[in-house]
């Protein structure tokens, strides 16, 4: 999907033009795949841009970095100030936000303490990552033949730059079969998630989603649907799934921040359908939130201006 350039890009506390983001071609990230990084989203409300939980996306930065042993630069706060002066500096309405963590040019090998670590944050418009009609009517998904990463080999619980590899594979393999995207089981057998994706399915007019220990990346956007899920009154609960519960669901749903909130029509080729009524009320809900048209959930927006 190709990338909308625009004005400026935040590198290490300044504003740079977008052609002369650079890094060098020695920077240890660029090898080694040992980078943390944050997906997220501002929108377009009554009040001007906002971004979605931008604090909790950013909280998970460091997660992913106190992993990797990734000392970040800056504080919290500085980030989010960031975040916002890059949005201003390009005059967006709404974006998506890419915040990166690479560790730099200076060392090389596979013990990398002493490389320095530098900060980088992009914005650019990126429309539904899945597509309109996927949004509107479902996707067609399929159970990848490649597994999950178990959390023992590579952390599942970070946003880690080289883990995507993983994803990539199985995207690959489903998009060239003909398919939107890919589900990915773990090394038991269990439903993850998705290519970049977590996943609901609805049974018996409750929700359930793998539990993190399944491999399942502690999505910004899963633990919303969850919230809004509960305030909704409609049950909702981690649960580990086999890939027949995906084929037999009454609904099922993609979450994450690109996504947003997708229906799955069918898996596998056995026909899910169109979004029944409890994905509607969900995805109806959280877009309704991320536009500032609820004022209940508020304190998920983070107002540029």
């Amino acid at each position: 999907m190709p990338i909308p350039e625009v004005e400026k890009i935040w590198m290490d506390g300044e504003l740079v033009d977008w052609a002369d983001a650079k890094i060098h071609i020695l920077t240890h990230t660029l090898h080694y795949g040992s980078g943390v990084f944050e997906g997220i989203r501002a929108y377009e409300t009554p009040r001007g841009a906002a971004v979605f939980r931008l604090g909790d996306h950013i909280k998970r930065l460091y997660r992913s970095a106190s992993i990797y042993h990734m000392p970040i630069p800056f504080t919290p706060e500085e980030l989010i100030e960031a975040t916002k002066v890059v949005i201003r500096a390009n005059g967006l309405k709404s974006c998506y936000i890419r915040p990166i963590a690479i560790r730099g040019y200076g060392e090389m090998g596979l013990h990398p303490l002493a490389a320095p670590v530098n900060v980088a944050i992009a914005v650019w418009p990126w429309g539904a990552y899945l597509g309109e009609e996927g949004i509107k009517h479902g996707v067609m998904a399929k159970v990848s033949s490649f597994r999950r990463n178990e959390s023992n080999s590579i952390p599942t619980a970070a946003k880690a730059t080289g883990q995507y590899l993983n994803s990539i594979l199985a995207k690959m393999e489903v998009v060239e079969a003909g398919y939107d995207e890919a589900v990915l089981l773990n090394m038991h057998g269990h439903v993850a998630d998705g290519a970049g994706e977590n996943i609901f399915v609805v049974r018996g007019g409750a929700l359930l989603t793998p539990p993190t220990t399944a491999g399942a990346l502690e999505g910004v956007t899963r633990d919303s649907v969850m919230r809004i899920a509960e305030d909704s009154n409609i049950p909702c609960r981690e649960k580990d799934l086999a890939r027949t519960d995906l084929y037999t669901a009454e609904e099922a749903f993609f979450t994450g921040t690109a996504a947003e909130v997708v229906p799955i029509r069918e898996v596998d080729d056995r026909v899910i359908g169109e979004p029944g009524p409890i994905t509607r009320r969900i995805q109806d809900k959280f877009f309704e939130i991320v536009k500032g048209l609820e004022k209940e959930y508020e304190h998920w927006l983070e107002y540029v201006d």
